[in-house]
């Protein structure tokens, strides 16, 4: 479990959902980009919370380790949509073109002057 700090709150959340946010965080702010990610997690108080991150450039994240004993809270949805994202954005889709244009076949060819 780790105590992750996210502007003025500070939230309990698993290992793996700390590890994958800050990871993400970290490519967005390098590609560019920014998102929104919702987590599951534990406030202060220990309530169970979902917590939502905006993150981009300006992101200031920083995850500590506890000694908490508390069980995690679940997050696999939340870990897969940022680890599916990361993918994308470490192997972006080739360019395609958009060009409708259709070639004419050879048969249409044939009886062309100057191609017979």
């Amino acid at each position: 479990m780790k105590l992750l700090t996210y502007a003025d709150r500070t939230v309990l959340i698993g290992d793996d959902a700390a590890d994958t946010l800050l990871e993400f965080s970290a490519m967005l702010a390098e590609t560019g980009h920014a998102d929104s990610v919702v987590l599951n997690a534990i406030d202060s108080d220990g309530s169970d919370v979902v917590a939502s991150f905006l993150l981009g450039s300006g992101t200031n994240l920083m995850a500590q380790s506890t000694s908490s004993t508390l069980p995690e809270p679940a997050n696999d949805e939340g870990i897969a949509y940022m680890r599916g994202k990361l993918a994308d954005l470490e192997t972006p889709p080739s360019p395609q073109t958009n060009d409708t244009e259709v070639l004419p076949s050879t048969d249409e060819l044939d009886g062309l002057p100057g191609l017979s």
